[in-house]
Parts: structure tokens; sequence; C-alpha cells
């Protein structure tokens, strides 16, 4: 009787997955990138592999360095590719973001405007020039500046990225603490992935975030 029930059981999940009623994935809409980093202690040992230097010249940094937002196709860009991937409930225009629900996870504050959006460089780029990108060509500094393969695009609150602007962990860190041990894992990521260094102050405070994992 029991393996009976259980035949039963089995033909109806199969019969509900045919008819459409599995998960569905929307087309055009990246998940959102795993911090590489894994749990603290895997992200303690791709910090402790960082080179330690001091931070770098700003002489000849723009933004316009690290050329992006680049086309997505279809009218995209990589700031809508990255509302739609972190939004929830999107409205698109075309192509082009105008509505949804955006949590900010640095302050944890709620948006349904993308206008109060910004997409943060998780390692800004005056940071990245000054910790490496000073020596990369012009293409590799826009492959780094619109990367959605690594954690380093998010959007967030306009005033939390306002508020961090090029600083490092030891200068500025999320108003949402809960967030920290993502926030240095993710920064972790990023920095060994592009072979950038870190500052022994940057080092100290990124340490003191995986605590809290």
């Amino acid at each position: 009787m029991k393996t009976r029930t259980a035949r039963l059981a089995l033909v109806a999940m199969l019969a509900l997955a045919g008819a459409g009623c599995g998960p569905v994935t929307l087309p055009d809409s990246p998940s959102a990138p795993a911090s590489g980093a894994g749990g603290g202690g895997d992200a303690a040992k791709q910090l402790s592999r960082l080179t330690v230097a001091s931070s770098g010249s700003m002489r000849g940094y723009s933004r316009d360095r690290f050329p992006h937002w680049r086309s997505t196709g279809r009218n995209c860009d990589v700031r809508d590719s990255v509302l739609k991937r972190d939004g929830k409930e999107v409205k698109l225009s075309g192509c082009n973001v105008v509505g949804g629900r955006w949590t900010s996870p640095y302050d944890g504050r709620s948006f349904s405007d993308p206008k109060d959006m910004d997409i943060d460089h998780m390692v800004p780029l005056a940071n990245a020039w000054r910790s490496g990108a000073v020596s990369w060509t012009d293409d590799k500094r826009g492959d780094f500046a619109n990367d959605l393969t690594r954690p380093q695009l998010a959007a967030v609150s306009l005033t939390s990225n306002r508020a961090k602007g090029d600083q490092d962990p030891s200068q500025w860190k999320p108003p949402n603490r809960d967030y920290w041990c993502r926030y240095a894992q993710d920064w972790i990521t990023v920095k060994s992935y592009w072979k950038l260094t870190v500052t022994s102050a940057e080092k100290a405070a990124l340490t003191d975030m995986l605590r809290t994992c």
C-alpha cells in the first residue's frame, strides 16, 4: 500500500512539472553573483594572499578611464541589468527599468523608484586606480567597471553610495552591521580576482569585519 501511494505521489509531481507548475526563471535577469569568498575562513585565506602596499597616487585618474555603463543589448546597459537582478516586481519600458522594489543592503532602506538607486562598485574605481588599476589598459578598466560576474556591482541607496565614495573598509563600513560579513567577503573576492593590493589599515578592517561571519 505504501509503495502504491508513493508511486501515485510521484506521478502527481511529474504531472505538475509537465503542466508548468515548477519554478520559472525569467529571461534576461542574471542572478546575483555569489560571494566567491565562501565562509569567513575562506575569505581570510584569500585576504592573507593579497599584497599589502601603500595607497598609490591619484595622478591621471578619471572615471572616464573606466568606461561604463556598457550595452547589454536591446537598449539595455549594465545599470539596467543590475537593477533587474537586484530588484523584485521590476517594471520595464522597453528594456529600461522604470519601477520595482529594491532594498539597499548597505542601510536596509527600501525603494520603489529606480532613480533613488545607485549602482555601487564594491571596490570603487578610484580605489582600484590607487591599488593597481593605474597600470591597466582602458579596456581592462572597462571590464572591471562593468563586471557582472564577480560581486562588484550592487543596487544601493543614493545616500549610502555617496557616503561611501571611494573609501575602503578602514574608512567606511555599511551602516547595516548585519551586512559586514558579506561586504568584507565581496570586497576580498573582487580584489583577489583583479589582483589589486590592500593597505595595512584596509586589511585590518577586513579582518575585523570577517569576525562577524
